[in-house]
């Protein structure tokens, strides 16, 4: 008759060491937010470096396409890079033209209408049911203006800080630009560097996790500018055929906000919305808003889970929720870089995630390996299999394709 081991205490004894066990991860855990802590810190003190530093490296992703495709022809990185870097610039000057000549040539329509919208509301307020009589519409429009007179000391402060604030903006866009230019010349170094300084143990991991957080970066941005040119392009149409002023600049406004996940698409809406109902009355704003409404629906039903489903695999509500963190912290910058960010940590905790299953010995079946797979798990997880030096390897990949970071 087989009898059980005699437990090594009572029960005093396995209270205290789960008490022990919750304190010491308790403590851990405290540490670990601490230095998260300071990291924030320390980045919200150097944010006027790091903003342009992760802009930098967006765009990066951007421009490397064509710049590794020069370089491939024979062009040196630097003259690749910049031109390049100017033929973007050239691109973005030319949709702020087109949009500045359409918005200056139907600058006088715009207005007839709001002053027409002016006197229909101000015709229902006198008519019933409110029934207000023209001299309180008068008396309420001098209150206003006479608020409106007292507080020139605020408006002219708040004018003054846009204006510090634009300065700041062009000094950071400059930084930006040099940074891009140097990320996309000199990008292909960067992880071979790296994993001398760090060796290969620690620096393969962190050459493993920036390569990956490259790629994700690349197929976040080629996504959202297809899905953004879907939207810009059915929305632009549905304009055009409505007869609504600034379709063209409405467009490029729809395809630009289409960068800021679900915030972005309901600001242009909403714009677009309001431009139909001063121009065109109420009937044509709501077939606008009909629009919109199927055309995003179709974006976030059918476009972005079919497309990101392989590059971001984040769910809609951590893209809602970071887009809020991230514009309520940094404003539009931070609703800009809030989901780029959480994909890079989401790739993080999928890699720490890799590494704790291979040292653990989880099968590479139940890991779902594939191709990207790091070496280190297959080798990991197969002990017939002998743990390759990648060194080389990974630098000739990286070569090959441009040099992914």
């Amino acid at each position: 008759m087989a009898t059980s081991e005699a437990p090594r205490g009572g029960r005093g004894t396995a209270i205290g060491e789960g008490i022990t066990w919750a304190a010491r991860w308790s403590l851990r855990l405290i540490l670990a937010a601490a230095g998260a802590t300071l990291i924030w810190l320390l980045v919200g003190a150097l944010w006027s470096i790091v903003m342009p530093v992760l802009l930098a490296v967006i765009l990066a992703t951007v421009l490397w396409p064509p710049t590794g495709w020069l370089c491939r022809h024979r062009f040196p990185p630097a003259l690749a890079a910049a031109t390049v870097l100017l033929a973007g610039i050239v691109v973005l000057a030319g949709i702020v033209v087109l949009i500045s000549t359409s918005v200056s040539g139907s600058v006088p329509q715009i207005t007839q209408s709001a002053l027409t919208g002016i006197q229909s509301i101000q015709e229902w307020l006198s008519g019933p049911p409110l029934n207000l009589a023209r001299g309180q519409l008068d008396a309420a429009l001098q209150t206003a203006t006479a608020q409106l007179q007292q507080s020139v000391s605020t408006i002219t402060t708040s004018v003054l800080t846009g204006v510090g604030s634009v300065a700041s903006g062009v000094i950071t866009a400059l930084l930006t630009l040099v940074l891009v230019f140097l990320f996309v010349k000199d990008g292909p170094r960067f992880l071979p560097w790296l994993r001398a300084v760090a060796g290969d143990g620690a620096g393969g991991h962190m050459v493993e996790v920036l390569r990956r957080i490259w790629v994700t970066l690349g197929d976040f941005i080629r996504v959202q500018a297809f899905v953004a040119l879907v939207d810009a392009l059915l929305i632009g149409l549905g304009l055009v055929l409505l007869g609504v002023p600034l379709a063209i600049p409405l467009a490029v406004l729809t395809f630009l906000g289409g960068f800021i996940p679900i915030v972005g698409a309901l600001v242009a809406g909403a714009l677009s919305v309001l431009v139909a109902l001063v121009s065109n009355g109420f009937t044509t704003a709501l077939v606008v808003l009909v629009i919109i409404v199927a055309v995003q629906q179709l974006e976030g039903n059918v476009l972005q889970p079919m497309l990101q489903a392989r590059s971001l695999r984040l769910h809609a509500a951590v893209v809602l929720l970071a887009v809020t963190a991230g514009s309520t912290l940094y404003g539009i910058a931070g609703a800009f870089l809030s989901v780029p960010a959480t994909a890079a940590a989401a790739v993080v905790v999928r890699y720490l995630g890799e590494q704790i299953d291979a040292r653990v010995g989880v099968p590479p079946e139940i890991l779902g390996a594939d191709e990207d797979a790091p070496p280190a798990i297959v080798a990991a997880t197969d002990p017939d299999v002998p743990e390759p030096d990648v060194s080389d390897a990974r630098e000739s990949h990286h070569d090959g394709n441009g040099g992914r970071a």
